[in-house]
């Protein structure tokens, strides 16, 4: 083995994994190192948690390995790592990361919000659960078509609605006529929460993105008694009465000790289908400003698209997000931002417990 290829290996043998923060080395993520003349060919394994930045780390690393192999011609392949989900305290949930998306206030466009985030996980290589706690107004089940009632397993637990024999959801607009009302009092709010994480097959996930009703309730409270978030996507319109009642979200989250994974700025502007030019209706900007005088991350900012509406209103929201990639980049951006910023606090902060080698 050459030297320039024991410096390679030491090198990406201590470079931190994006998931966990570890150092690839001793997390047995480190596949391959090929040295040929001029070219450098190195193969990481990065888990379908980090998949959605598999591009970034790449780049990131052929950078990091330029700097003692200059001039050469680096390649990083990412294959994935398999990593299971450790068991989540006693609900027993098995998923990486808990994202909340929540507002301070209803008619902001929160569930398409959700709904989008978890479709465009799942696209970029992660497995995602969609968990629709907007009890008193579930929508998950209409934008994305689904119907159904949950069957119960011989394991007694709750079959979610699987989207394509895929994307497991749950929702109470499963359990209800179209024309019901939940007229619960907290206790039983709580309890359907509870249900729903603990009793429902999950399987195993990366992300379980949980669609919050609006307003500062406490449906979080129960969430954070529960699980462990790994952060709330607060999203908001960008007038600043808007804003005004984002804020009151952003506040109810820290009180109960969830942290802010970011803000989104819904129906920042409208692109026209017709010229392609975007008319600032609502305006633009101001939850960026106000996530920047907050000190949380701003995670992009989402356009009033009638493409995007039309599909939600029809139960099409994940055929258009498929097909129609100019619709889905404003959310991959978003998706992307999120997970990075997951990766940089790991980095930042890893855990002390040795994880088992796989």
């Amino acid at each position: 083995m050459s030297s320039l290829t024991d410096s390679i290996g030491e090198l990406l043998a201590a470079y931190p994994d994006p998931e966990s923060g570890r150092p690839l080395g001793p997390m047995g993520q480190v596949q391959d190192i090929e040295v040929d003349g001029d070219a450098v060919r190195v193969r990481i394994g990065i888990t379908s948690h980090c998949q959605p930045i598999a591009d970034e780390f790449a780049s990131a690393l052929a950078d990091k390995i330029l700097t003692i192999a200059p001039g050469k011609k680096v390649t990083v392949e990412t294959p994935e790592h398999a990593r299971p989900p450790a068991r989540i305290g006693q609900i027993g949930l098995r998923a990486k990361s808990v994202i909340l998306v929540g507002s301070g206030k209803g008619g902001v466009g929160k569930s398409t919000v959700a709904a989008s985030l978890a479709l465009t996980l799942q696209r970029l290589g992660a497995k995602v659960g969609l968990m629709d706690a907007d009890v008193y107004g579930p929508s998950i089940p209409h934008l994305l078509g689904l119907q159904g009632r949950p069957a119960i397993s011989e394991q007694k637990k709750i079959e979610p609605i699987r989207l394509d024999n895929s994307m497991p959801v749950m929702s109470m607009g499963f359990l209800l006529e179209p024309d019901q009302a939940v007229i619960w009092r907290g206790p039983m709010l709580h309890g359907s929460i509870q249900q729903f994480l603990k009793d429902t097959d999950w399987g195993e996930l990366d992300y379980l993105i949980v669609d919050m009703p609006p307003g500062t309730g406490d449906i979080a409270l129960t969430l954070s008694q529960n699980v462990p978030v790994s952060g709330a996507v607060v999203v908001c319109t960008p007038q600043e009465v808007a804003l005004l009642d984002a804020v009151k979200a952003i506040s109810m989250f820290r009180k109960v000790n969830i942290p802010i994974a970011g803000m989104v700025e819904n129906m920042s502007g409208f692109l026209c289908p017709d010229c392609g030019k975007t008319y600032d209706i609502f305006g633009s900007g101001g939850a960026r400003d106000k996530a920047e005088e907050l000190e949380v991350a701003y995670l992009g900012g989402l356009p009033i698209d009638v493409t995007l509406r039309i599909a939600g209103d029809e139960g099409r929201l994940a055929e258009a997000l498929d097909s129609d990639q100019r619709a889905r980049a404003p959310f991959e951006k978003i998706a992307r931002a999120l997970v990075r910023n997951l990766a940089a606090k790991a980095v930042s902060t890893p855990p002390k417990a040795s994880l088992p080698t796989l």
